[in-house]
């Protein structure tokens, strides 16, 4: 696939080559970044690399066009994680981290011009792929075909089962942290919830630190930040927003940021996604929560338990010394 929106891009490519102004952008940030030039810039240019994707893909649908296949041709379009380079984005379980556009075209097949608000996870392709061919999935697979959905005529909810998601997290670099642990994590996002499981709280969800968790100690040099994954934190990718908030990270109006994206985190994490869409105020000790949480809680469980995740089932977990990360 396509890399345009993986790091590293040009600095100011948004609004040099797709005219895109970071300024505009201003007051509709996540509530998680602070609302300042050099990180609206850096979303442009992120913005900019996926209207270069939405043109290369424009290139293929007319030359499939061109040879008479595109209406013989089942085209469908996501991703494999979030927004790169960005706190609480990708390599977490946070909506931007883990959320992804998927759009699908098979004239004949697909009735267009729907919006499906169905929870699928993207392993969901391979049975749909399959039945697509007329081939026969293989028997266990826990995935399940997307083509009663994409068949369907009707918009909005489709399958009253699928009213959920589960996600998962183990390893982004395996040298982030001392041993090459994971930094495990699983989650459960509902319409109205998401409630992450850390098994692991007392590692930092972002890597090593390098120090930097101290405010008092004097960081690497802007660029280097900006270019350099390993220097400090290396599970968020090296970007100019990671760059800014570290260089930023003991000012009043930024440190709660940081903490929120750098930072040390519980056990448990949970969101009232109602009143709180970008996921800022955890309310897992909340009494008033209590019972959402179990119940989240017992249902994540339930289909990690179901599924053999390792993580739940095993003492120790052979995550914890995967064979390529073994000394």
């Amino acid at each position: 696939g396509p890399t345009n929106t993986h790091r590293k891009w040009e600095r100011g490519s948004g609004k040099q080559i797709w005219g895109l102004d970071p300024d505009a952008l201003t007051g509709k940030l996540p509530a998680f970044l602070p609302d300042v030039h050099e990180i609206r810039e850096d979303v442009c240019d992120y913005l900019g690399e996926c209207l270069a994707f939405d043109a290369g893909l424009g290139v293929l649908i007319k030359r499939l066009e061109e040879i008479g296949e595109l209406d013989n041709t089942l085209i469908v379009v996501s991703g494999d994680h979030g927004i790169p380079g960005f706190p609480r984005a990708k390599c977490n379980l946070y909506d931007i981290g883990c959320e992804v556009t998927l759009a699908a075209r098979w004239p004949g097949k697909i009735p267009s011009g729907r919006i499906v608000d169905d929870f699928i996870n993207l392993m969901d392709l391979a049975p749909t792929f399959l039945e697509a061919a007329g081939v026969e999935p293989p028997a266990g697979i826990p995935a399940r075909s997307l083509m009663p959905l994409l068949c369907s005529e009707h918009s909005g909810q489709i399958d009253p089962t699928r009213t959920y998601v589960v996600t998962g997290r183990e390893r982004h670099v395996a040298r982030a942290r001392e041993g090459n642990l994971p930094y495990p994590q699983r989650a459960i996002r509902t319409k109205d919830f998401l409630y992450i499981r850390n098994f692991a709280p007392d590692r930092w969800p972002m890597g090593d630190p390098a120090n930097l968790d101290d405010p008092n100690t004097v960081p690497p040099p802007y660029e280097v930040l900006a270019n350099d994954t390993f220097i400090a934190y290396p599970d968020l990718d090296a970007s100019p927003s990671k760059a800014w908030l570290i260089h930023h990270r003991a000012e009043q109006r930024v440190k709660d940021l940081f903490e929120l994206g750098f930072g040390l985190r519980p056990l448990e994490e949970l969101y009232d996604l109602r009143v709180d869409p970008h996921y800022m105020h955890n309310v897992a000790d909340d009494p008033a929560y209590q019972q959402t949480k179990e119940q989240l809680w017992q249902q994540l469980k339930s289909e990690l338990e179901k599924n053999e995740d390792p993580r739940l089932v095993e003492s120790p977990c052979r995550f914890e010394r995967s064979p390529f990360t073994d000394p």
